[in-house]
């Protein structure tokens, strides 16, 4: 019924001046092989269909030639391929349409070969080297791929953050929240852009991306329009615990917002506001000591060091002194949480290392041209982080924050 498709594939010797034999020969086969599954997956489909006949016996659902050829970029580089045509002879109310899962109408790109494109993009390579960087990784014949690819799929990213902006919030609950705006230059605007995120940790232990909106620097207004979004599309169970640098505008919309939240200040955050208010050489000294406060095994011996540092500093170094006092309460909230929760509620790390990436991408190409897309560039590099975001340690313990179960020095209360 069907003429076999299997062919020799001709191995290119070195007289033929390959510059690259090893990479045809993987193409070629590449080649052979996908050949060799379409028309595989058009026989398994006529055969499904054998039973299909006229009055005289004749099948209705037959063979009929092939397609014009077409080209399609995959990771071994452009492979030319011709699709096997499939002819419906039954009425036209009941005939079937063949469409290929392995290669769909109009498939151009390979679907790992189109993750590239962003993936080069959001790790650094500037537009004008696209070119360049792709011919590298597909071969020198790569057709359809341009730096205005880049320019539609930013349109792309600015629509996914708006729907994703306006999902559904109900019934979600995070006992941990972690917030922070992050600032970035844009290249065509004098303002430094502020975007304000929220990462939170849910009952299971899972870290998630629960906010990514523009802001006007860190101000109340512009945290408490962000904080009553999300109220209002769902987020109405208040965090356990909420961890951020010293800005006020989060605090105080926070306060508004969600006023039973408990407060935790950021310490990498604190302990770079007190050292820079103190001479470089007595940074790592001084360093040391607040160390010492925050890696207490006990809120009592946090107290100790804490005064120990106000002591030692204060006399001289006022302003260090009073920077550290100020938050007092709020930097030692932890010590009334799980203790293996320690390490993921002391600061804002999680944001922190997530746009050290974001940092990178602005650092090498000069920053977005616009504060559009910078913010889908942004969205778009957390959403990709959130895949490889770790669990809590010792996440069930989660559901005795949130059961609101006393815990003293990261202990649990023991029953009297």
């Amino acid at each position: 019924m069907n003429q076999s498709t299997r062919e020799s594939v001709s191995i290119p010797s070195v007289e033929d001046g390959c510059p690259d034999m090893l990479a045809l020969i993987v193409r070629q086969g590449a080649r052979q092989m996908l050949q060799q599954a379409v028309e595989a997956e058009v026989a398994a489909w006529i055969e499904d269909h054998a039973h299909l006949t006229d009055e005289r016996g004749r099948r209705q659902v037959v063979r009929n030639g092939f397609a014009q050829p077409r080209t399609v970029v995959t990771g071994a580089g452009p492979l030319p391929v011709t699709m096997p045509r499939v002819h419906d002879r039954r009425p036209e109310d009941q005939r079937q349409r063949f469409t290929s899962a392995i290669l769909p109408p109009y498939l151009r790109k390979a679907p790992n070969v189109a993750q590239l494109i962003p993936w080069l993009y959001l790790k650094g390579v500037s537009t004008g080297d696209f070119t360049e960087a792709l011919q590298a990784l597909v071969g020198p014949d790569c057709p359809g791929f341009s730096a205005t690819t880049v320019t539609r799929l930013i349109e792309q990213w600015r629509g996914e953050h708006q729907q994703w902006n306006q999902r559904d919030l109900a019934g979600k609950h995070y006992a941990y929240i972690w917030a922070d705006g992050i600032h970035f230059n844009i290249r065509l605007e004098e303002d430094r852009q502020c975007i304000l995120v929220i990462m939170g940790a849910t009952a299971d232990g899972r870290k998630e991306l629960i906010a990514v909106q523009d802001g006007y620097r860190e101000s109340e207004q512009s945290w408490t329009s962000v904080l009553l979004d999300l109220k209002h599309r769902g987020l109405t169970i208040e965090p356990e615990l909420a961890v951020a640098d010293g800005a006020l505008g989060f605090w105080a919309a926070c306060r508004k917002v969600w006023p039973d939240t408990r407060e935790q200040r950021c310490w990498v955050h604190k302990t770079a506001n007190v050292l820079d208010k103190m001479p470089k050489h007595l940074q790592p000294q001084a360093k040391d000591k607040l160390h010492q406060i925050w890696m207490a095994s006990t809120r009592k011996d946090a107290f100790e060091a804490f005064d120990l540092f106000v002591a030692t500093y204060e006399a001289k170094y006022p302003k260090a002194a009073a920077c550290l006092k100020k938050d007092r309460d709020e930097l030692l909230t932890f010590y009334d949480f799980p203790a293996a929760h320690w390490a993921h509620i002391r600061t804002t790390n999680p944001i922190e290392s997530t746009f050290a990436t974001v940092r990178l991408r602005h650092k090498r190409t000069k920053g977005n041209g616009s504060r559009k897309a910078c913010l889908a560039m942004v969205f778009k590099l957390c959403e990709s982080a959130e895949k490889r975001w770790r669990r809590l340690r010792q996440y069930e313990l989660i559901q005795d924050v949130i059961a609101k179960v006393t815990f003293i020095d990261g202990e649990k209360k023991q029953a009297a």
